[in-house]
């Protein structure tokens, strides 16, 4: 992904979660960024969407299928109030400010939490059901999520994987990536919390058992020669080891597609 979009999106996340219950359906609902896009495109039927972010189509985006057809607009409050919507669906879009002025005009902001674990996962996914005004297709996927993870093999966490991304970045304890490769059955190799580029020291004398790449498929985010993902300590590292390939639209967001990237690296795992 977009190297610091990523690690705002699925990492980090942007800003506490603000649930809205509307009394009626939203039937004009924007989304301001394209995390914001996957709940609304998966929840909403095209006629409620007046319009989504101009990523919503991206590679990125894991329903960019859906996205074909309905408008797309800008984050600006100017903008977005030409559209006349009932609620705004937002993670980051649009930065600090947009929110308190769609309030000021009168439109619901439904504010989009951060998951730290797939519990965080299926919080946030009920919370974006609920708040725009669909309890029950929101339950019926968190339902879905419990059976996924409960299929997960139940392994001793003895195997070690390395998350990788083009950029050379890597992530460990206490990140939702973190949280996704327990869930697999694996160990992160990272040991070192929060997000840092390859360990590269480290990979001069100890190897993952497995590899996590993560967004290798997208064409605009290449690993170039400065990045630590072409150094020859790497290369050697990586070379021939078990690797589970995830997508970035899998691990942009921290949606309920992130069991996919689950699902794929617990395969390796075995």
């Amino acid at each position: 992904m977009k190297s610091g979009l990523a690690i705002c999106l699925v990492l980090v996340g942007c800003a506490p979660a603000v649930p809205v219950r509307p009394a009626v359906k939203p039937m004009r609902v924007v989304s301001l960024d394209y995390c914001a896009d996957q709940y609304v495109l998966k929840l909403l039927p095209a006629a409620r969407i007046a319009a989504v972010s101009p990523d919503a189509r991206a590679e990125f985006s894991y329903m960019r299928g859906a996205a074909a057809g309905v408008p797309q607009v800008r984050a600006s409050a100017e903008d977005v109030l030409l559209l006349r919507p009932d609620m705004v669906v937002r993670s980051y879009g649009g930065g600090p400010n947009v929110a308190p002025l769609l309030a000021r005009a009168g439109v619901p902001v439904l504010q989009l939490g951060y998951a730290e674990d797939l519990a965080g996962v299926k919080r946030v996914l009920i919370e974006a059901a609920d708040g725009l005004g669909e309890h029950a297709a929101g339950a019926a996927m968190a339902a879905e999520i419990d059976a996924r993870v409960a299929k997960l093999a139940k392994a001793s966490a003895a195997r070690s994987a390395l998350y990788v991304t083009p950029g050379g970045v890597t992530t460990g304890p206490g990140s939702l990536v973190d949280a996704m490769m327990r869930a697999a059955g694996l160990r992160n190799f990272q040991t070192q919390a929060g997000w840092a580029p390859l360990p590269l020291e480290r990979l001069a004398y100890a190897k993952p058992d497995v590899v996590a790449a993560a967004f290798f498929d997208t064409r605009w985010n290449r690993a170039d020669p400065w990045s630590a993902t072409a150094h020859p300590v790497a290369r050697a590292a990586f070379r021939g080891r078990p690797t589970a390939a995830l997508p970035g639209a899998w691990t942009a967001c921290g949606g309920w597609f992130v069991l996919d990237a689950v699902e794929a690296m617990a395969k390796v795992a075995r």
